[in-house]
């Protein structure tokens, strides 16, 4: 199924390109608009969760550098049955963590610096979990793939705008596209926002109950995830890009009212009940 959906994606990505390289430049435009289509979905594929780590600034580190959480992931793989995902530490007060890569044999895991200190070593193994448990259901591609696709929406919907401002039209043939540019510069942040509901939260669940039964105690990363919400409200996480917000255990982007309903991730009363319930079971 994820698969699938990996296809799905990066036919869409490929679509929407040539879709707005045919609107803003006629043959040339989706000449050129096939040419970067073909460079995104190669360069989504292979170097997407690269670009993300980069962005946040995530340091590599090793059983020296960072023993404690070396080893809780070095354990916890081994228990999964996984190959040891690298491991990342990202500078930033906020607690908050993600895992990405294109299979389990390239995955990786990135933690921030605050979560390292607000949670136990139970809950903090709850984390990991969680997200060796995303690996493990292959969500990680998909993820990475959403949050590139997601950033092409949102960089589309800007040369719609700029070409609505200075592009001008030279002849009565190209009438519709002013129309067509404000429909998608209106659409498009809407769209991103459905395709990222769409992948992440039906997949946050399954991976909270896949970390809980890794570890064998779901009440640990229902406590965290309310220590990790509750801190992100207070202190989201600086620079957080909204396409790559749903790959993060909790939203890293504050918002309160209309917006939570517009959320990437699962509200947290309902994770949390759902981890009780588990307990209760195992």
């Amino acid at each position: 199924m994820n698969t699938l959906k990996t296809v799905f994606l990066m036919t869409l990505m490929m679509v929407l390109f040539l879709f707005v390289g045919n609107l803003l430049g006629g043959q040339t435009g989706l000449m050129i608009a096939f040419i970067f289509a073909l460079l995104m979905n190669f360069g989504s594929y292979w170097f997407s969760d690269k670009i993300v780590l980069a962005m946040y600034k995530a340091r590599q580190v090793d059983a020296q550098a960072a023993p404690k959480l070396y080893g809780m992931v070095e354990e916890l793989s081994q228990r999964a049955a996984l190959p040891m995902p690298k491991v990342y530490v990202i500078d930033n007060p906020t607690p908050n963590a993600f895992a990405t890569g294109r299979n389990p044999q390239n995955a990786a895991v990135a933690v921030t610096t605050g979560i390292l200190k607000i949670l136990n070593n139970d809950e903090l193994a709850g984390v990991i979990a969680h997200e060796l448990a995303h690996i493990k259901h292959r969500d990680i591609l998909i993820g990475t793939i959403t949050a590139t696709l997601v950033g092409t929406i949102t960089y589309l919907a800007q040369m719609a705008s700029w070409a609505m401002m200075f592009g001008g039209r030279s002849d009565d043939r190209e009438e519709g596209s002013p129309i067509a540019s404000l429909v998608m510069i209106i659409l498009a942040p809407i769209a991103a926002t459905i395709l990222q509901l769409a992948i992440s939260r039906s997949r946050e669940f399954i991976a909270d109950e896949g970390g809980a039964q890794m570890t064998g105690n779901p009440l640990s990363l229902a406590s965290a995830l309310t220590k990790l919400v509750q801190a992100n409200e207070v202190r989201p996480i600086e620079n957080a890009k909204p396409a790559t917000a749903h790959m993060f255990i909790v939203n890293p982007l504050f918002g309160g009212g209309v917006t939570k309903l517009f959320s990437t991730h699962p509200p947290i009363e309902e994770r949390v009940n759902r981890l009780r319930m588990l307990a209760q079971k195992i």
